[in-house]
């Protein structure tokens, strides 16, 4: 039972693990590298394998670093099936046709600038893939996998478990003559605001395992509530612009129902809120097909013909037109707008005209890699780079981490109670925070390793000394900037 990680390894974005069980290649995930320049340069690298070789494709979820390469993939010779829920299916469409939106107006301005001067149109990077990619690849999907059903994959036995991230979210147990393989995805966090918990694992030989947040632990769900409903109060007496950068799955969600919440309670003035994200206005539909994934409460009101994601002010901004004209708008607002890391989409433009004012309030509510705008921010950077200029940062910034999709220290440990001892490989996760969660497995007796990034491991093997790859250099956990959690 090996496995090669081309992504998720060593950092939290791009998942791509390719599973190698007797002689049937299985690709788990394709997923985009997302968070900063540094990062994005790996979506241009040759995939190291033939997609054309492998006998199946399986996706644990619909997040844009779980799903943004697959186009890509097919595009270079894959023609295999991609299996996954229906949900994930749903929502997947539009991820990825908003993707290859975004990279052609990108490539399209890009080449303006580069011509203006004088550059060879060679010069810039053209979009990794286009609209028409995308429906090759849609006609691939089989939304068969059902949570609690086993499939059989390429001959390999494959059951779906609800992980509880975003809606059709699932782990995988993988089950070969090799052994047992549990595969993670990503999971949720048990006090999350919108779906249910992961259904519990059970006893397995390996586990690759997500560690976003392996080293700290989510603030209470009521003290999250509390943390945003003071700093929507406080960004009201401010009497500016409530920016919002929001994930368009899942998290766009959570905080339009939230708001809803605190709004009907009286516990956050009634102003008006925009929702600048015609990608989240899309997904918030498939919330209404799906609702048995849901906490009962909001699964209730949906069945009961209720709207819980529709605050009583809410205005959706279809049109870039109409986002622009938001800058003309006086007094106190919630503008949500994607994307949640603010390295792209309709977000950077509210922050170029409002981050300089110190009348704005910043209430980041999703994570950030160091790397991208939102981790400069988060940071303490006296001013960031937006759409060409240098932008101060005047406004006033709230972090809050408690909306989180992902587990904490406390889910992973809770995960994999139930597992027995089975050998822990470690994914999706920024370097130091892994190293901070091997001991932790220790002091339970379980094995932890540090999945290398490329190289091929023996998942049921020995491992590593002190669970990470000879020569690999332990930095310091990001604590700053995890404050600012979210799902990718």
């Amino acid at each position: 039972m090996q496995m090669q990680s081309f992504g998720a390894a060593m950092t939290v974005t791009g998942s791509m693990h390719l599973l190698t069980l007797g002689n049937k290649k299985i690709l788990v995930d394709c997923g985009m590298f997302q968070g900063g320049d540094d990062l994005e340069k790996r979506n241009y690298e040759t995939f190291p394998f033939d997609p054309a070789e492998l006998d199946a494709v399986i996706l644990t979820h619909a997040h844009l670093d779980h799903v943004g390469r697959l186009p890509l993939l097919v595009k270079r010779g894959f023609g295999g099936a991609v299996y996954c829920t229906p949900p994930t299916a749903a929502l997947a469409e539009t991820v990825l046709l908003d993707s290859a939106r975004l990279q052609v107006e990108g490539y399209k301005q890009d080449l303006r600038h580069a011509r203006r001067q004088g550059k060879a149109d060679e010069e810039v990077p053209p979009p990794l893939y286009e609209e028409a990619d995308i429906h090759r690849t849609l006609a691939l999907l089989r939304p068969r996998l059902e949570f609690g059903k086993t499939e059989t994959v390429a001959g390999i036995r494959v059951t779906p478990q609800r992980a509880g991230h975003i809606l059709g979210s699932a782990y995988l147990l993988i089950e070969s003559p090799d052994g047992r393989l549990l595969m993670s995805g990503d999971l949720g966090n048990r006090e999350s605001g919108l779906q249910l918990d992961f259904t519990p694992p059970p006893v397995v030989d390996a586990v690759v395992i997500e560690t976003t947040y392996a080293n700290r632990t989510h603030k209470p769900w009521a003290a999250t509530l509390g943390e945003f409903s003071e700093a929507l109060r406080d960004s009201v007496r401010s009497n500016g612009k409530i920016l919002i950068p929001s994930f368009a799955i899942e998290r766009a969600q959570v905080i339009l129902y939230t708001l809803k919440g605190l709004m009907d309670a009286g516990e956050v003035p009634r102003i008006p809120v925009f929702l600048d994200s015609p990608m989240a206005t899309r997904a918030t539909n498939e919330y209404f097909e799906y609702g048995d994934e849901l906490i009962p409460q909001v699964r209730d009101a949906l069945r009961g013909g209720e709207d819980p994601f529709r605050p009583s002010t809410l205005h959706v901004v279809p049109t870039s037109a109409e986002s622009q004209r938001l800058n003309k708008y006086d007094g106190p607002a919630i503008i949500m707008a994607g994307n949640g890391m603010m390295t792209g989409g309709r977000i950077q433009h509210h922050l170029k005209h409002n981050l300089w004012k110190p009348s704005t309030n910043l209430i980041i509510v999703s994570y950030q890699s160091p790397t991208s705008l939102g981790g400069k921010i988060v940071a303490g950077a006296e001013s960031v780079r937006i759409m060409g200029e240098d932008i101060a940062v005047r406004a006033k910034v709230h972090t809050i981490g408690g909306f989180s999709a992902h587990a904490d220290q406390d889910d992973l440990l809770a995960f994999l109670s139930t597992t027995g001892n089975p050998h822990v490989w470690l994914v999706h996760g920024e370097v130091g925070v892994m190293a901070e969660f091997v001991p932790v497995l220790a002091g339970k007796g379980l094995k932890g390793d540090i999945m290398p990034d490329h190289q091929t491991v023996d998942l049921l093997g020995p491992g590593f000394k002190d669970g990470k790859p000879d020569g690999l250099v332990i930095p310091a956990a990001p604590r700053d900037v995890a404050k600012a959690e979210g799902g990718e």
